[in-house]
């Protein structure tokens, strides 16, 4: 749940009749660029198989700080942002086929404030919302059966292969008398595919692949419409488990590239960054689980360059015996 931003001052409106029209455009498809888009998290363990009929609750409280990188016509010097974020996230693990799956949904809400300094000027401004509220469906379509807790106590974990598609809605905070909304005013769908493997009892390796599609934003500032190319992604994680299997650590990194924004004919560079995290999970009573993930920005080629650092509580209960 690492976020859905749209960073950068709205009170950048002001500015923008003096700038050239041609910069102008340039940089309303920079600020459109700032977003961290959903297909950039780093989640380990998306494909571990859970008792069939179990019910997860998760809240989730980050904070995230850093540069915004724009294109280098546009007149904008120190971009930088603070956010807080918060989410509430529900899950339900079902059968597909034989096979575990998953639904769920994810409703995240920000607070931050956006400063630069655009042609000289000193400016800032801050946003508090909704942002577009996610919803999930998973299928390990190989190595995870779907179980009954009393089944799962003979389960060992061996390779899984799993494919989730993730639609995000367009429901959050949006008014396109702004260039800075915390709703992006569009569809996204990204189907994934997944790769789990167990090298001993306490290491496991993950790979995933990602694509996410994005349909065009009709109403975007000015009276424009906003296109997007596909983004395209790739993660590896290390996960090392304690003898406590609710005890974990891991390492990811991921890499993405495309997504290609158009406004008013004007095409921005492609999106191009590669990010690292470290997370580790404890339980802290039956049923109850705390997460703690931090998140880098090792480079950045247009777009959002933060530091994330996540705290998730999780609460699992039901499923069938």
């Amino acid at each position: 749940m690492a976020g859905v931003y749209r960073p950068l001052a709205g009170a950048l409106l002001p500015f923008l009749p003096a700038l050239a029209s041609g910069a102008a455009r340039i940089l309303g498809v920079s600020l459109a660029l700032a977003c961290p888009l959903a297909a950039q998290e780093l989640e380990p363990r998306a494909l571990q198989n859970a008792p069939v009929g179990m019910s997860m609750i998760g809240g989730l409280a980050g904070y995230s700080r850093g540069n915004l990188l724009v294109d280098p016509a546009v007149p904008i010097e120190g971009a930088r942002a603070d956010v807080w974020s918060l989410a509430l996230a529900y899950y339900r693990t079902i059968s597909l086929f034989g096979q575990s799956g998953k639904i769920g949904v994810v409703a995240p809400l920000y607070t931050g404030t956006w400063e630069g300094t655009v042609a000289g000027i000193d400016t800032a401004t801050s946003r508090t919302g909704l942002a577009d509220p996610r919803l999930s469906l998973s299928w390990n379509f190989l190595g995870s059966p779907a179980l009954t807790r009393s089944g799962m106590r003979g389960y060992r974990p061996k390779t899984v292969a799993g494919i989730q598609l993730t639609v995000q809605a367009p429901l959050g905070q949006y008014d396109p008398e702004r260039l800075i909304n915390l709703g992006l005013n569009r569809w996204s769908l990204q189907p994934r595919l997944g790769v789990s493997h167990p090298v001993s009892s306490h290491l496991t390796l993950e790979a995933y692949g990602a694509v996410t599609f994005y349909s065009d934003n009709p109403d975007y500032y000015g009276g424009t419409v906003l296109s997007q190319d596909p983004f395209l992604e790739g993660q590896l994680h290390a996960i090392y488990s304690f003898a406590n299997p609710g005890i974990w650590v891991a390492g990811s990194i991921g890499y993405g590239i495309g997504g290609r924004i158009t406004v008013d004919g004007v095409t921005q560079d492609e999106l191009q960054n590669t990010r690292a995290s470290a997370s580790f999970r404890y339980p802290i009573a039956r049923q109850h689980a705390l997460k703690l993930v931090y998140i880098n920005g090792i480079t950045t080629r247009l777009g959002s360059d933060y530091d994330t650092v996540q705290l998730a509580w999780q609460y699992a209960f039901g499923g069938r015996m």
